[in-house]
């Protein structure tokens, strides 16, 4: 046997070995639930994300604002802490539940303290380097009427090769000017895991 392998070409050689180590790639749902490690995945920020999204925007302060003041409320997302034991990207679902607003056509979303900067500074180039009739004027940004924070928290109960870990996302709208919470609400997942 040996000596076969020896009298191989060798691009025959490297490709017996290439197709034993091939790795197999399927393209599959995004809407699928598939879990591997039972850590936060993609199945739970979805999740998240449907829950909160119609939540924030079927409930009572969207319309109570409108009816006051006779326009769309004006949304920024601030801050999202993340106190549980993984690391969780918090922005998947939150871009989600933005998406979801401004698709609904009744709130109006604007940019968080990190792009204002960035946008700012496009802004301050314009009033430089843009034609005066196409240089975007300051002072006309569009101020928000309500901020939304989160946490994300997760207990984690473990004994021999089984694990229930849960998680808990809460969100909450409030107002700028008066400090009122108008809107809070969350989310939380289960998982059963044995290794």
């Amino acid at each position: 046997m040996q000596s076969h392998i020896k009298s191989l070409p060798l691009f025959m050689l490297i490709a017996l070995l290439s197709f034993g180590c091939a790795k197999t790639v399927t393209r599959v749902d995004t809407n699928s639930d598939i879990d591997l490690s039972g850590r936060w995945n993609d199945a739970d920020s979805r999740r998240v994300a449907e829950a909160l999204s119609e939540s924030v925007i079927q409930s009572a302060w969207r319309e109570n604002f409108t009816n006051y003041n006779g326009r769309k409320p004006v949304v920024i997302v601030g801050l999202m802490t993340n106190k549980s034991h993984e690391h969780i990207e918090a922005e998947t679902f939150i871009k989600d539940i933005e998406r979801e607003m401004i698709r609904s056509g009744t709130v109006r979303v604007v940019q968080n303290s990190v792009f204002r900067e960035k946008l700012r500074q496009e802004r301050a180039d314009q009033q430089e380097f843009a034609s005066p009739e196409t240089a975007k004027r300051w002072g006309a940004e569009l101020g928000a009427d309500f901020m939304m924070f989160g946490t994300i928290n997760s207990i984690v109960d473990s004994e021999g090769k089984r694990q229930v870990t849960f998680y808990q996302v809460d969100l909450e709208l409030a107002n700028l000017e008066t400090n009122e919470i108008v809107w809070l609400d969350g989310k939380k997942i289960k998982k059963y895991i044995v290794n």
